[in-house]
């Protein structure tokens, strides 16, 4: 038996505000028609994809669509033809539009090999190179400049249990800086103050003149996101590490 097609979307976002729409759309569209046996599913994705690529849909919808022919066995070399053939009718620009979707959907990521590869193929941002301020971190950690204009961005990776050494942001006024952790886990430590646990989407305000640390969990590697605030005369001053005791206290 066929796979059977099935949708909530149209009740999940206009069940109160647009009932008969709701039923079209979930009922007679995916209900219905997608299930209908004269065309197989594969065929069906492509038909719309090429429907939506004619009338210049180029927003999630296009992109829901070639997510759900991607699921269903249309493959890069395919959704390469596809949309170079309907270009060929449909007008250059939407070509060029469609194929910037579908790049995202089909990107292929290299097989990870090492541990490394396999946390860098869990986050967004690039891993980088080979920290410069290593001297001042306990383990091995890496450096990627994310942004250098208006606001310098770094994404900052530590593998497990690298952490910074004690060391304050100093600056004559404005200065400090961001932390927006986005993958593993790891730790954030003020002096006098107990560590705090940092996971994805945990933001760390860093005043000028605090003492502090920062670093990846002993057992998980760690990024955050730095943003280095603007200052008059900014500067860091670097302290000693962290000590093995108070380090491997830490859960």
């Amino acid at each position: 038996m066929a796979e059977k097609i099935t949708q909530t979307a149209g009740r999940d976002q206009l069940a109160d505000f647009a009932p008969m729409f709701a039923h079209l759309n979930d009922d007679v569209l995916f209900g219905e028609v997608w299930n209908a046996e004269a065309i197989d599913i594969k065929t069906k994705c492509i038909i719309t994809l090429v429907s939506l690529m004619a009338s210049g849909i180029t927003d999630s919808s296009l992109t829901y669509h070639l997510q759900n022919a991607k699921t269903h066995g249309v493959t890069k070399q395919e959704i390469a033809a596809i949309i170079t053939h309907a270009t060929m009718y449909t007008g250059w620009p939407k070509g060029w539009a469609v194929f910037r979707l579908a790049k995202e959907v089909w990107k292929e990521r290299e097989p990870a090999t090492n541990e490394k590869d396999r946390y860098q193929n869990s986050i967004f941002f690039p891993i980088g190179d080979p920290n410069p301020y290593g001297k001042y971190f306990v383990g091995q950690s890496y450096l990627a400049q994310i942004s250098k204009e208006q606001i310098q961005v770094f994404n900052v990776t530590f593998e497990p249990s690298c952490r910074n050494n004690w060391h304050i942001h100093n600056a004559k006024s404005g200065g400090g800086q961001m932390l927006i952790c986005v993958g593993g886990r790891g730790w954030y430590q003020e002096e006098g103050k107990n560590a705090v646990e940092l996971l994805p989407g945990s933001v760390v305000n860093i005043p000028v003149g605090v003492k502090h640390w920062h670093g990846a969990a002993k057992d998980s590697w760690f990024s955050h996101l730095a943003l280095e605030i603007p200052g008059e005369d900014g500067s860091t001053t670097w302290c000693e590490s962290v000590s093995e005791e108070d380090y491997g206290k830490l859960k």
